[in-house]
């Protein structure tokens, strides 16, 4: 079996630009038209849905490798480190930390180089303890010799199929230092198809024990941010390659066993990243329906800030009717001080009254 890594060619990788040029017009497209539709709304609102996203994005990247993250963990997690508003109150775990780290690190940090140290700190952030589950692994270094050959196999003990073989850990340091070379020197490539080329390649290179998979999503969330100039994230590659997991590795293993012509994996990316970019209205419905809304309440005059904070905390999916216990009990005030913010919401057509009254008296928004 002959590997990518094997051909004498490498690092020179090819792709036919003809077949690629309209997937990537409908990718930039698709993204330019996100964000204008993002830029519109109010920064909360911006930052709610960036959080949203990254979440998502870091959860869904552990998910495709079997490694499974509490996304309020994760969610609590970016919120204190990005300065975001976040109710929950769990405390993430050592395994969410690092992760996230890494992940912040490479999406808002996009303009920062990419360095064999970054990696390193990358490496060592995912795995704080030094091992992956029960069993100790080299961090913050690359693979070493004495573990043999890195392959990626499937099925039983004994009947074992190997699907990859990655190059011996003695081309390691030369390899990646090509890789980073030509990850920070200008080229005429766009960065959208830069980051599906790196991808390939750094997992190709599977310079890591552990964790080269996460990794190598997180260099293409690093050349995607830089392929848009903004720190703040509104689609997900890792979840819709998690959605698309069993093609992806399909798409990966062809590449990997072919030669150095990679139109075929930057096709598939490309088709990924614009399902990624058009499923993300769907995703962010909720943020946008906020924005629309709250457009239509500032029309006028503005809320106080007990009001504020029921509001949003119906558009976000209010479990139960609200009643004016209810309403007193979210905003911290009386029954009394509820039942006049009520009184003048349902007067300026933000709530509306339920059927029914007396002591089941309640209330929804227009």
């Amino acid at each position: 079996m002959t590997y990518i890594h094997q051909h004498p060619d490498l690092p020179k990788l090819r792709w036919d630009d003809a077949r690629l040029l309209p997937l990537l017009g409908d990718v930039r497209h698709r993204q330019g038209r996100l964000l204008g539709r993002m830029e519109c709304i109010g920064f909360d609102l911006r930052s709610e849905a960036s959080l949203t996203t990254l979440t998502s994005d870091v959860v869904k990247s552990s998910a495709i490798e079997g490694s499974i993250l509490d996304a309020e963990q994760v969610r609590s997690s970016i919120a204190r480190r990005l300065g975001i508003h976040f109710s929950g109150e769990v405390t993430p775990g050592r395994d969410v930390e690092g992760v996230v780290e890494m992940m912040l690190d490479a999406t808002q940090n996009y303009s920062e180089p990419l360095t064999v140290e970054r990696l390193f700190g990358w490496h060592a952030s995912l795995f704080p303890t030094g091992r992956s589950g029960m069993r100790r692994i080299t961090v913050g270094a690359w693979r070493p010799a004495h573990i043999g050959a890195m392959q990626v196999v499937s099925g039983p003990i004994g009947r074992e199929k190997v699907h990859f073989e990655a190059p011996p850990a003695d081309r390691l340091s030369r390899e990646v230092s090509t890789f980073l070379e030509w990850f920070e020197a200008p080229t005429p490539t766009d960065p959208v198809l830069k980051a599906g080329v790196a991808h390939l390649w750094f997992v190709t290179l599977h310079p890591f024990e552990d964790g080269n998979g996460r990794i190598s999503r997180a260099i293409a969330d690093l050349a995607l941010a830089r392929a848009e100039g903004v720190k703040e994230r509104f689609y997900s590659l890792s979840t819709r390659i998690e959605a698309e997991k069993k093609q992806y590795y399909l798409q990966l293993e062809q590449s990997q066993r072919g030669g150095t012509d990679i139109t075929p994996w930057l096709e598939w990316f490309l088709g990924c990243l614009g399902r990624a970019v058009a499923g993300a209205e769907q995703g962010l419905a909720t943020v946008l329906r906020k924005a629309k809304t709250w457009e239509r309440i500032n029309q006028h005059s503005a809320v106080n800030e007990r009001q504020h904070r029921v509001i949003n905390r119906l558009l976000d999916g209010f479990d139960g009717k609200l009643s004016t216990s209810k309403y007193a009990k979210l905003a911290k005030c009386s029954n009394d001080t509820a039942l006049r913010d009520i009184q003048i919401l349902l007067e300026r057509g933000i709530l509306i009254q339920e059927e029914g009254g007396g002591r089941n008296t309640s209330y929804r928004l227009v």
